[in-house]
């Protein structure tokens, strides 16, 4: 599997059995004619008066992609904050998308735990070349697989060669522990010596998530509450515990296709395959508050952190042209000045959310509710951030 697919399918992952109990509810919306394709539009209160060219972009993927529902924050260098909405939130009810509504935001949780590793990297608790059997000893063993030639930066940028856990996980509905996560892993070789390649995998980020318990002696969802959340007031971010199936706020309802090409929600489920490389769950300000605060030294990260943090390696396969990889952190190209800008995006079953922050302070974040699983569509996604940040 492409890595693009790996972190779009996967991490991500298959749809879980569990969420056929909407099937039929599902069902039903469809055969009354609350279809995909031809969705009613609904700007959000805040909209600009008349299509915005961000609205008109939401309104498009409802075409192109047949999403349910799509939802947009954008904010400008000013701090001005505009939100969007398209589509439905609910296809059994025909329920409009909540202005702003939390959404699972995947890989997006990758940067979280990226910068708490990198908060314990400034205050020397972490050495990001330092070999994961430091903090981890005798944990990482498998064909080709060995952790004391292994560093963080390396999980951090996904440069260790070790394999994505989530392209093995099996479709039962259950509560998975981190270590099950690792060792599903280790049950298949390297894909390719450590250093010598880049492939996106989910297994370098729960590693990091152990590196920050075992160093903190707390857990990873209370570092990144009291490191992230906490002092950014992200109101409606949150590090759902495992076994925790809800969105606790208002939101769309998320949907995957099945055979038949009939959508079911998928809303609910277990999200803690998830864990340090794709659990959270936010909302378009938030993240777009997340972002601009990463990028202004200081305020998550020293100086010579963030740097560290925006050191690249091209990841064009998976994050289409231009894009690099940073420790936890994409630089994609942007049609007007700055020329770049930096975020992550993130697929789940049931969203796909795509946006980021440039350094001149503008940031946005477009969620839609169904996990896309093939570039072209992905890629009509970014057209519409581009399209955000540059308006």
């Amino acid at each position: 599997m492409r890595e693009q697919a790996a972190e779009r399918t996967r991490p991500s992952g298959r749809p879980r059995s569990g969420a056929r109990r909407r099937a039929v509810a599902v069902a039903a919306a469809v055969a009354i004619g609350v279809l995909a394709t031809g969705l009613p539009t609904a700007p959000s209160a805040s909209a600009a008066t008349g299509p915005s060219t961000v609205q008109q972009g939401l309104t498009a993927l409802l075409r192109s992609d047949g999403v349910p529902g799509a939802l947009a924050s954008v904010q400008d260098r000013h701090h001005r904050t505009r939100t969007y909405t398209a589509g439905v939130g609910d296809l059994a009810t025909g329920s409009k998308v909540p202005d702003d509504g939390q959404v699972r935001i995947g890989s997006n949780t990758k940067a979280f735990t990226a910068v708490v590793v990198l908060q314990l990297v400034a205050r020397k608790k972490v050495d990001l070349d330092a070999p994961v059997d430091t903090y981890l000893p005798d944990l990482v063993r498998g064909e080709g697989i060995d952790g004391r030639h292994i560093t963080v930066r390396q999980l951090l940028q996904h440069t260790s060669g070790l394999p994505n856990y989530s392209e093995y996980l099996d479709d039962d509905v259950r509560t998975y522990d981190p270590h099950e996560l690792v060792d599903i892993a280790l049950r298949h070789k390297a894909d390719f010596a450590p250093g010598t390649g880049w492939a996106y995998s989910n297994t370098n980020y729960v590693l990091a998530g152990l590196i920050v318990q075992q160093v903190t002696g707390r857990s990873l969802a209370t570092e990144i509450d009291r490191r992230v959340i906490e002092p950014l007031g992200l109101r409606h971010t949150y590090f759902p515990a495992p076994g925790d199936a809800a969105i606790r706020e208002p939101h769309p309802q998320g949907y995957y296709r099945d055979a038949a090409g009939a959508l079911v929600d998928i809303t609910e489920l277990d999200p803690s395959w998830g864990w340090a490389a794709g659990q959270l769950i936010s909302t378009g300000s938030d993240l777009n508050r997340f972002y601009r605060a990463l990028l202004t030294p200081g305020r998550l990260l020293p100086a010579a952190q963030l740097a560290q943090m925006r050191m690249t390696v091209p990841a064009e396969e998976t994050f289409g042209p231009g894009a690099g990889y940073g420790l936890g952190l994409v630089s994609m190209p942007l049609p007007c000045a700055p020329g770049v800008y930096w975020g992550h995006g993130g697929s789940f079953p049931g969203f796909e959310t795509r946006g980021g922050a440039t350094d001149d302070g503008r940031a946005a974040n477009v969620a839609v509710t169904v996990q896309l699983s093939d570039q072209a569509s992905r890629s009509r996604v970014d057209a519409v951030v581009r399209t955000a940040l540059c308006r």
